[in-house]
């Protein structure tokens, strides 16, 4: 992937060795790991602590290069996805308000609670941020086996996707639905994460257009990634059986689709169509 050349992002807060003295979520060992910090997601009252407010304490932490590459590395994505939304967004005549990118590490407080590594990377619509502890990109190749630039760049976009999905007004019908129907809302969540997978495809086709930034090989990573973090196979993986009532974020088999779908198409609108279909279409 080409992507050394760009401009990163100035919508950054970098929290790496500060570290909140509230209560945190602990480590919970691989499986919480693999179960949580894999399902990056929306609704994070599931998966976070309390309010903390206690305030930060600063942690001295040497310099790691490498941490400090995928530090650059998502900055730079990061800046990607402004100049497409930011395009995208004009061209409906709409303004794009954009997030805020959160580095942090072992621990942080958000307007959505306390959250430890563990939950891996999430977007906060309480704070418009998303969140990342960089040691995510280890566990996606040593865990998952789910390697490459690309791959990490489509957990970006994901996340970004749940920004979009707010401003655009998808993620309100989650929340009613919640209110509805505790059964109707794990759909509601299915659809919304599905979608956000679908957006960060429509990211990828139109930055591809501006950047050119694909090699050989990328696509196919960020498909394996996909593949390897839809809800059957961590199920599988963690418990040796699937609990399709239990999908909060879709299969492998979806997750591949629809970024797959909005990869080929590019269109924005043709989002809506993730809360049109039967649910047992998507």
């Amino acid at each position: 992937m080409l992507w050394r050349d760009r401009e990163e992002s100035q919508n950054v807060e970098d929290r790496r060795g500060i570290s909140p003295t509230g209560l945190a979520i602990g480590g919970g060992g691989g499986l919480l790991v693999l179960l949580l910090g894999l399902f990056f997601g929306v609704d994070l009252s599931q998966f976070v602590g309390g309010q903390g407010g206690q305030g930060e304490e600063q942690v001295q932490r040497p310099v790691d290069p490498a941490e400090e590459e995928q530090a650059h590395f998502t900055k730079v994505i990061f800046h990607d996805t402004e100049e497409v939304w930011d395009d995208l967004f004009r061209r409906m005549n709409r303004t794009y308000q954009k997030p805020v990118l959160v580095l942090y590490s072992g621990r942080v407080e958000s307007a959505c609670g306390m959250a430890g590594a563990a939950v891996g990377p999430f977007y906060c619509p309480g704070d418009s941020r998303v969140y990342i502890d960089l040691s995510f990109y280890k566990d996606m190749q040593r865990q998952l086996n789910a390697p490459g630039e690309f791959a990490r760049a489509y957990v970006v976009a994901h996340e970004v996707g749940h920004h979009v999905q707010r401003l655009l007004g998808y993620s309100k019908r989650v929340d009613e639905a919640r209110q509805r129907d505790s059964r109707d809302a794990k759909h509601m969540s299915v659809r919304l994460e599905l979608q956000a997978d679908y957006f960060a495809g429509v990211w990828a086709h139109h930055a591809q257009e501006k950047f050119h930034f694909l090699e050989r090989g990328d696509v196919e990573s960020a498909l394996n990634a996909a593949f390897e973090i839809g809800d059957d196979r961590l199920q599988k993986k963690a418990q040796g059986y699937v609990v399709p009532d239990a999908f909060t974020h879709g299969s492998s088999r979806q997750r591949v689709r629809w970024f797959r779908e909005g990869l080929r198409t590019g269109d924005v609108n043709a989002a809506r169509q993730l809360f049109e279909l039967n649910y047992q279409d998507l």
